[in-house]
């Protein structure tokens, strides 16, 4: 009797786990997703992009792959768009596809983001 009902727990359990996550699976669904590439070059670059961008109107989550330079944003497509996503990460200070950081941002960026050190450290 006490494994039946172990039993039944068990897999009600596990239908509420399944149930949990194809919910959790269909709310994402809802966001658009968008791949930038970028100027970043170092973990401080993904902490200032992450969180700032995170703040931005619509957008839902971001994720900075600084081995590829591409950041994944998922946002909400009534509230914003790609080309208001773009133009917030050169706000931020780094480039954004063909849009170039905005240069009074870069330079508040600490010295290791700023492109002009990317650059120096490809010359040695």
């Amino acid at each position: 009797m006490n494994t039946l009902r172990i039993a039944i727990v068990t897999f009600s359990l596990m239908a509420f786990g399944v149930a949990k996550a194809q919910a959790d699976h269909s709310k994402d669904d809802k966001y658009a997703h968008l791949e930038v590439h970028t100027s970043a070059i170092c973990g401080t670059c993904k902490k200032t992009i992450e969180g700032d961008l995170i703040y931005e109107k619509g957008v839902h989550a971001v994720h900075l792959d600084l081995a590829a330079n591409v950041i994944h944003v998922s946002y909400d497509a009534d509230r914003t768009d790609p080309d208001k996503i773009r133009m917030a990460i050169t706000r931020i200070g780094y480039d954004a596809d063909d849009l170039v950081a905005d240069p009074k941002a870069m330079k508040r960026l600490p010295a290791c983001c700023q492109k002009e050190a990317e650059e120096e450290l490809e010359h040695h």
